[in-house]
């Protein structure tokens, strides 16, 4: 697969962008509903893709080599999916056809997530979010 197929799996749902803390003594991982300050969160894409490791040193370049050690990545993802040999959802724009399928289905942050510059990180726990408990 070259990088430009890799980059076009990607379903533009903003998930992996959330910001997720890790228990210290258990190294369980939680997802918040506060966005990464770079995530534009209405069209569910970074504002500045190119430079986004640079800007936020916590952002993960997602590879076909590390996608599977990655478990705090939602089940929906596409990069997800196909690691684990389960093909592209139905709403996924590759096979809707639709670049606004994933937010139709109600799978991306679109309408619940909130930029992170607008919280104290020191209270980040309060902000913890179960996607599949809440979007079923």
């Amino acid at each position: 697969m070259t990088a430009e197929e890799w980059e076009l799996l990607c379903d533009g749902c903003g998930r992996c962008c959330l910001v997720r803390l890790e228990d210290e003594e258990s190294g369980e991982v939680f997802t918040t509903k506060l966005a990464c300050k770079k995530l534009d969160i209405s069209k569910c894409r970074c504002k500045s893709y190119e430079r986004r490791h640079e800007l936020v040193p916590d952002c993960i370049a997602l590879s076909p080599d590390n996608i599977g050690e990655l478990s705090w990545m939602p089940l929906s993802c596409a990069y997800r999916r196909l690691a684990e040999g389960r093909g592209l959802a139905w709403w996924h724009p590759l096979v809707s056809g639709n670049a606004d399928s994933v937010h139709d289905a109600g799978i991306s942050v679109r309408g619940w997530a909130v930029c992170e510059d607008s919280f104290d990180s020191s209270k980040y726990e309060n902000y913890i979010y179960d996607y599949e408990k809440h979007h079923k």
